[in-house]
């Protein structure tokens, strides 16, 4: 019982950071595309309110991994060094860039180095992901998986984007975020039939299981559709511009949840199980009240006020 409940702390915090942090990635690779200054800025100053509270889910999962599977944990790390580190410090490097931009503006050189880090650290999160399947093997898959992370946090950037700005901003963001989602929706077809010649393919062998990797790619397919359909729209109001980012967040923890069960109870490639990996009974007992019941709570309510504080659309000056 207490290892399930371990097992889903350390997925929420991996869904937590994937979608808030996801989108912040997502606005600084987007910046990249965007030419005009004053939109960039406005793009940067948009997600430079809740950052570092999205950052920190990464924090908890690692310490989530550390603590509770250290078995996986330590299995992970030498496998997975070099992306793990480019993604070290391009999360710094857009730690110092976001505040300078805000108080040395214009800081058309930080805007840069907070779009390139950001492409960094999306992508080698992918590129390790990738790893996992085939524990520490530089292959193909692992480009793809790099290039799927990097163009779903891509979308989720547009998605917020749209739903933070006004005008010709938020207009472009309508176009390009249909463009990306359609790019991740493409990248991820790849990505489910391509897994199966890895090392850890999907095991949809009992019918319960087929059935439930079913059910949650169709909430995927749900999701995506509906971004797609909200990212044209022209609706101005705040709930039409919620259904992008909405939309995306169902299908990101689908797609998650849908590789969860299509893999468990193997935590590892090719049979290191989540019952092996874990910690001794009272180890866990102390990191569940430690973390699931201090330090999340905490950080879900920090994430809670930030975006309710800064809820509706910013003055970007634009029409």
């Amino acid at each position: 019982m207490i290892t399930s409940l371990w097992l889903l702390e350390v997925l929420v915090c991996l869904l937590m950071y994937a979608v808030l942090d996801g989108y912040d990635l997502g606005v600084g690779v987007a910046t990249l595309f965007e030419r005009d200054s004053g939109r960039r800025r406005h793009m940067v100053e948009s997600v430079a309110v809740g950052w570092d509270g999205n950052e920190t889910w990464l924090v908890l999962l690692v310490v989530a991994l550390w603590a509770g599977f250290p078995l996986a944990f330590g299995t992970i790390l030498p496998h997975a060094y070099l992306p793990l580190i480019v993604v070290l410090f391009s999360l710094i490097v857009r730690g110092v860039s976001i505040e300078m931009v805000s108080q040395a503006p214009p800081g058309r050189r930080w805007t840069t180095a907070f779009g390139v880090a950001s492409l960094l650290a999306s992508f080698a999160q992918g590129f390790a992901l990738g790893t996992l399947t085939s524990l520490g093997a530089m292959s193909w898959f692992c480009v793809l998986s790099g290039l799927t992370v990097t163009a779903a946090y891509t979308a989720l950037g547009y998605a917020y984007t749209k739903q933070k700005s006004s005008g010709s901003l938020r207009r472009s963001a309508g176009r390009r975020g249909r463009v990306s989602t359609a790019i991740t929706a493409g990248l991820l077809v790849v990505v489910l039939f391509a897994i199966n010649a890895t090392a850890a393919p999907l095991n949809l062998h009992s019918p319960a299981r087929a059935f439930a990797f079913a059910v949650l790619l169709v909430f995927a397919v749900a999701g995506v559709a509906t971004s797609l359909v909200t990212f044209a729209s022209e609706r101005r109001s705040s709930a039409a511009d919620t259904l992008p980012i909405g939309g995306l967040i169902v299908a990101t923890v689908s797609v998650v949840l849908a590789f969860v069960v299509a893999r468990y109870p193997v935590f590892l490639p090719p049979n290191l199980t989540v019952d092996a990996a874990v910690s001794p009974h009272s180890t866990m007992v102390f990191v569940l009240i430690g973390i699931g019941l201090l330090n999340m709570p905490l950080v879900l309510a920090y994430n809670v006020f930030a975006h309710r504080a800064f809820r509706g659309k910013l003055d970007g000056g634009d029409s």
